[in-house]
């Protein structure tokens, strides 16, 4: 009894809260996505929204397990979940079925599984168990090698589902390494790769390497024509050039044609509102139809005549828009908000860093999905198809969502000890 109440008074109720809250708006708003009066019962297992209930069920189910496991559990094993998920993605492309043009599913009778959702999982436990070990430095080699190998892999397997979206999420970890002493430069440079991808695809590459020159030039005439500044000069013009000549290459043989095409679209560079641009084209007329307070429950004509395809999954802020307007997204991002900054500020307090990796780990996964999915609806970033946390309707990300925050929550309430 004792151990129960230390348990109940230790942990994190305001996250728990949050959780119940999105999870709930989640489910109503499936259930409005995909209502019709001849689809009305809740418990309707032909329609999303019955679907999910079962999901939102079984998802405490697993809190109760997690929240009665040893926090030291998470530690101690974190190597072996790490590896189970790994050869759970290799039999994906051993044996997975394929999904809208990815082949990452498991499939058990009626019932599918997305191994990449717990993937995030297993290299969250062990990544946190790695950098928590003795004489761990991020300034290290060896660091660096074996961080971007228990990142990289997992990536590299879900990249081979072309499943681009979910492989896209590994990224996160870098905001993680930034916290535990990665080098700014670092990250810097992705910014500007990303920077040079999208320049390279709407400018003359002799006008982008001129620019680059001057822009050198300009620096070492600023640094007062020191030498070792001008060699790292040139061997930055040098890599910069290289990339600059490799986009070609990476956006022609390595994306897919949808690929490429909703990058042209967002970019401006055509207008194909029947095509790869139709989704977001539509998706913005709902959010945008919802004005301030939105058309009202159940009320959304975008949602009800299927105008936005996935709309329940990838596409469920635009329900959110329509219905809900401009206060009620704004409510919901404010959650999302509180959800993260909560989770940011109880990592900083672990007294393990096992256990505040983890903590950033959630939390740059869960910000990651968060942006990507509501840039996409809102036309600021490519379609990636990557689900809104607790809201999207789905099984995997749901229960991948609740075991994700709920290991942090457990592991939180046993910050007074070291792990």
């Amino acid at each position: 009894m004792g151990t129960r109440q230390n348990i109940s008074s230790s942990t994190d109720w305001i996250l728990i809260g949050l959780y119940a809250v999105l999870v709930i708006l989640g489910w109503l708003n499936i259930y409005s996505a995909v209502y019709s009066e001849q689809h009305s019962y809740l418990l309707d297992m032909t329609r999303n929204h019955g679907r999910q209930l079962v999901w939102i069920a079984s998802s405490l189910l697993i809190i109760l397990l997690v929240m009665l496991t040893d926090p030291k559990f998470f530690n101690a094993f974190a190597y072996v979940i790490y590896a189970i998920t790994i050869l759970a993605l290799i039999a994906v492309l051993l044996f997975g079925k394929e999904v809208s043009g990815s082949k990452s599913w498991l499939g058990f009778g009626n019932v599918g599984l997305q191994p990449s959702e717990f993937a995030k999982i297993g290299t969250a436990l062990a990544l946190s168990r790695f950098l928590g070990g003795l004489n761990v430095r991020m300034d290290s080699l060896q660091t660096r090698l074996t961080v971007a190998l228990i990142i990289g892999l997992p990536a590299a397997l879900t990249l081979l589902q072309h499943d681009t979206g979910s492989a896209l999420v590994f990224l996160s970890f870098f905001l993680v390494l930034y916290r535990e002493g990665l080098s700014g430069n670092i990250l810097l440079f992705g910014f500007i790769a990303i920077f040079l991808f999208i320049v390279t695809l709407l400018v003359d590459k002799i006008i982008i390497l001129i620019g680059l020159a001057l822009l050198g030039l300009g620096t070492y005439m600023m640094m007062k024509r020191n030498k070792r500044i001008l060699w790292v000069l040139l061997w930055m013009f040098v890599g910069s050039a290289g990339f600059v000549f490799t986009v070609d290459y990476a956006f022609h043989e390595i994306l897919k044609e949808h690929q490429r095409s909703r990058i042209e679209v967002l970019l401006g560079q055509k207008t194909d509102l029947k095509g790869a641009g139709y989704n977001v084209h539509q998706s913005k007329i709902a959010i945008g139809s919802g004005g301030w307070v939105g058309k009202g429950f159940l009320q959304g004509t975008q949602t009800k005549y299927n105008f936005v395809p996935e709309q329940s999954t990838d596409f469920i802020f635009c329900t959110v828009g329509e219905e809900w307007g401009f206060l009620g997204s704004s409510l919901l991002l404010i959650l999302f908000l509180w959800l993260f900054t909560r989770l940011l500020g109880q990592a900083e307090r672990q007294r393990s860093v096992f256990s505040r990796v983890y903590g950033y780990s959630v939390a740059s996964i869960l910000f990651f999905h968060f942006a990507i999915n509501i840039g996409m609806t809102i036309g600021l970033i490519p379609v990636i198809g990557i689900p809104l946390p607790y809201i999207s309707y789905g099984g995997s990300s749901l229960w991948a969502f609740t075991l994700m925050l709920f290991v942090f929550i457990r592991l939180d309430t046993y910050r007074l000890n070291l792990l």
